[in-house]
């Protein structure tokens, strides 16, 4: 069954090696970015084909060897080999299951980011801004980018909110698990009896939109300019800088002022416009799945509680999976890659008993 499964992802791959040459395909750039991120996505799963068959293939010939041979000690190399290859046979086909699950078409996206201070005064504007430091330590250690579109101060530190932007390989398919309530538990820098506060911060991830997933007529698009606030050098508060869009048909408003030009400003604009506007729709994936799968946490409610910080225990607990890991400074430093791991071990899971592989 697998390898019925396997033989017809190899021809779909072989099929569109042949499409992306053709001229006409290459003349539609829409439809040649869309095959070659087909492409890319199929490679793993036939050189798993192709190693599948190998060991099945030796499997046979190593069966063949043995009806054959007389030889004492070349029978008993043989039965090593068999037994070797059979042990493997199995971890191959589990991977392989894996590798089948039909993927995300969100997950090679690039993300953007919003984490906003929640419940708890000043702490949650601090703990928001603790939550940036993390996930830009784990951007930095997998060599991603983030772009900074906007930030509003926290009035003790940290933000009231902050928007960027995270550039590289597979971002929403590995930051999306942290879309949900962030809580934290410590004593806060303003208590002066030494009590624990609990504080929040919500983190919404997005996948990026890129130019052609959607458009935007231009007369949906009110445009206004103004002063930038905040550090920033001469330029602040001088020049009308700073970007405004409102699209009139929804009421989505996004701003941008980090930039000291108004045309950098307006482009990154539209570009977290041109998402807000996708995730509109891609919304309605979300909270589909997520009725079926409690582990999808990209889901639907971004006001679900999905993890917990606590501080005078050195805990960090993630809800969705009732994971508890006693490492919170070095997770709070950004090394947060094991959770994902999990999370996707659990969603895979999932999902799998909703094939029939």
């Amino acid at each position: 069954m697998i390898l019925e499964k396997l033989l017809g992802v190899k021809e779909r791959f072989e099929e569109v090696g042949r499409l992306i040459t053709e001229q006409d395909i290459i003349a539609d750039m829409k439809r040649y970015i869309k095959l070659n991120k087909e492409y890319k996505e199929l490679e793993p799963i036939v050189e798993a084909y192709n190693e599948y068959k190998n060991v099945v293939t030796n499997i046979e010939s190593t069966k063949e060897l043995l009806r054959a041979e007389k030889d004492g000690e070349m029978r008993e190399m043989a039965k090593a080999e068999l037994d070797e290859l059979n042990e493997k046979l199995p971890v191959m086909e589990e991977e392989i299951k894996y590798l089948l699950l039909p993927a995300d078409p969100e997950d090679n996206k690039n993300a953007v980011v919003e984490i906003r201070a929640g419940t708890g005064g000043d702490e949650a504007g601090i703990f928001a801004g603790d939550l940036f430091r993390m996930y830009s330590k784990f951007c930095e250690e997998k060599r991603w980018k983030i772009d900074v579109s906007h930030i509003a101060e926290g009035t003790a530190g940290g933000y009231k909110e902050i928007v960027f932007s995270v550039t590289g390989e597979g971002v929403y398919g590995i930051l999306k698990y942290e879309s949900g309530v962030h809580r934290v538990q410590r004593v806060p820098q303003t208590e002066t009896q030494g009590r624990v506060h609990t504080s929040a911060a919500t983190v919404a991830v997005l996948p990026e939109a890129g130019e052609f997933d959607i458009d935007i007529k231009p007369d949906d698009v009110r445009k206004d300019t103004y002063c930038a606030s905040g550090p920033g050098g001469q330029s602040v508060n001088t020049t009308y800088s700073a970007i405004r869009l409102t699209h009139i048909p929804s009421g989505i408003v996004v701003t941008c002022q980090d930039q000291k030009s108004q045309l950098k400003n307006l482009n990154k604009a539209m570009k977290e416009l041109r998402t807000r506007l996708y995730n509109l729709e891609y919304q309605k994936y979300l909270d589909d799945i997520s009725s079926k799968r409690k582990t999808m946490v990209s889901s639907g409610d971004r006001s679900a509680k999905i993890r917990t910080y606590n501080y005078p225990q050195g805990r960090v607990t993630d809800h969705r999976i009732t994971l508890t890991l006693y490492n919170l400074p070095s997770i709070i430093d950004g090394d947060i890659q094991e959770i994902i791991d999990k999370l996707q071990l659990a969603e895979n899971i999932e999902r799998l008993k909703e094939t029939n592989l």
